[in-house]
């Protein structure tokens, strides 16, 4: 084909034809215009859509009226999102969200609308795991991490805003770990700090990041405030969630596994802290130090997808059970039993981490040594079957902090430092605050990883 020329035509409609030339090539591949338009944001909502719901439902409430005076109950209709975290239908949200909602109604993406019935909930750290009978298998949300996320980058928020649903809200992570009381009765700790708006009926629903995975449980918003809205990180609500769906507590069996989800180059796995005596965890040969990676069908990363392996399954099934023992492959079968202390199926549960009563004393260890750590009870074993009192579970660790250079890994157990027992946050104020140390500036710690207790030392700064 000849080129078009100009030589026959004045400048200014020489631009006008060659402009002409320029829209129909481009006019003729659409698909590459349709790829321009469907940015990262674009595919991460379409990604994420299918697993996302939103909830509704009428509750009666108390409301006063302008002398602050309650003029008595008022039905009115509440609304928030939810979550898929289980094909079968299993569905993570806000604990106010659904609480005093006589009949939950949950309607998918596609418009199907059903009834859901309440598994468990913590009005505490304000989650809850509500269920509904689909005909057929659920998408479920891709789950991230929140211990690596960064000030700055995109998110993503959608939910059921003002009752708009599937609203998509775009921004930026403005803070992390905040601590926001919202009422007398309500304080939230961790929470991810976002300017994607959120906004009432956003509850429940997720926070993505530029990938599409959810990083965050959208919570609340601080009202008078633009750009200001919260989410609980999704490591912290994950950990809840396999609590509100433990079998001991859902269906009265159990399985006498312990252990955390820990990063290892990069990739996700389940580590074995410990295993309970008698269990059939025991019987099958399951050991600390142990990596899980399967049970049945569903590959295991988290405690959320050790519960959801025995979600449904009765006392004596058998499940092919796979775990990694000192880089090799093992296989074997674990046989669910009903729970030695007769558990009954609860919709509220004692929170698995304790509350601080001193906030201060967390947020000096995460300030100081850069670890989140949380209670855990006396089934702390090392090598030789060393029995400790208790310790303190590290949740999440800050790259490049203190316990991050001295080898300190989420999942172990801190059981002491120096001559002194670590069972609770108060040991540790006491430690880094108020004790006599041979060092002012650094002291030993000890923790457990697997079935071994590892030493090392950390600088220490007085308050």
């Amino acid at each position: 084909m000849p080129q078009p020329t100009c030589q026959r035509f004045p400048s200014a409609i020489c631009l006008l034809l060659l402009g002409f030339v320029t829209i129909t090539a481009v006019s003729s591949t659409p698909s590459l215009a349709s790829q321009l338009r469907e940015t990262p944001i674009v595919k991460a909502v379409k990604n994420a859509a299918p697993s996302i719901v939103n909830i509704h439902g009428h509750k009666t409430v108390d409301t006063p009226n302008e002398d602050g005076k309650y003029e008595g109950p008022r039905r009115v209709n509440g609304m928030g999102t939810g979550v898929v975290i289980d094909t079968r239908g299993y569905i993570i949200t806000n604990h106010h969200v659904i609480d005093g909602v006589r009949r939950i109604q949950v309607t998918l993406s596609d418009g199907r609308t059903y009834t859901a019935k309440l598994i468990a909930h913590d009005p505490q750290t304000d989650l809850a795991v509500v269920k509904i009978n689909a005909a057929e298998s659920l998408p479920i949300v891709k789950i991230g991490r929140s211990d690596d996320l960064m000030a700055g980058e995109p998110v993503i928020a959608v939910g059921n805003a003002y009752g708009y649903h599937d609203t998509v809200t775009r921004g930026i992570i403005s803070a992390l770990d905040r601590t926001v009381e919202v009422t007398d009765s309500q304080k939230y700790y961790d929470l991810i700090q976002t300017d994607a708006s959120i906004n009432p009926g956003n509850s429940g629903g997720p926070l993505l990041n530029i990938d599409g995975n959810m990083i965050g449980i959208n919570v609340a918003v601080r009202v008078g405030a633009q750009g200001i809205g919260f989410a609980i990180p999704v490591d912290k609500a994950m950990k809840v969630a396999a609590e509100l769906l433990k079998a001991e507590r859902v269906a009265g069996t159990w399985h006498g596994i312990h252990g955390d989800s820990i990063i290892r180059s990069g990739k996700r796995m389940f580590l074995v802290n410990s295993v309970t005596d008698n269990s059939p965890a025991k019987s099958a040969g399951v050991r600390a130090g142990d990596i899980v990676e399967k049970i049945g069908k569903i590959s295991i990363e988290r405690e959320l997808d050790l519960e959801r392996a025995l979600l449904g399954k009765a006392a004596g099934a058998k499940l092919d059970i796979k775990v990694v023992r000192n880089s090799q492959p093992k296989r074997m079968n674990i046989q669910v039993a009903r729970s030695p202390a007769g558990s009954r199926p609860t919709a509220a549960f004692t929170p698995m981490v304790p509350r601080d009563d001193d906030p201060r004393v967390a947020e000096q260890v995460w300030r100081d040594l850069g670890m989140r750590v949380s209670p855990v009870g006396n089934q702390v074993t090392s090598k030789g079957n060393t029995q400790y009192n208790g310790g303190l579970r590290i949740i999440s660790i800050r790259g490049g902090s203190p316990a991050d250079r001295n080898g300190i890994q989420p999942g172990d157990v801190l059981v002491g430092m120096h001559i002194w027992e670590t069972i609770s946050l108060d040991n540790l104020d006491y430690i880094m605050n108020k004790a006599e140390l041979e060092d002012p500036n650094s002291v030993k710690f000890f923790v457990v990883r697997g079935d071994k207790t590892r030493v090392g030392e950390l600088p220490v700064t007085r308050r």
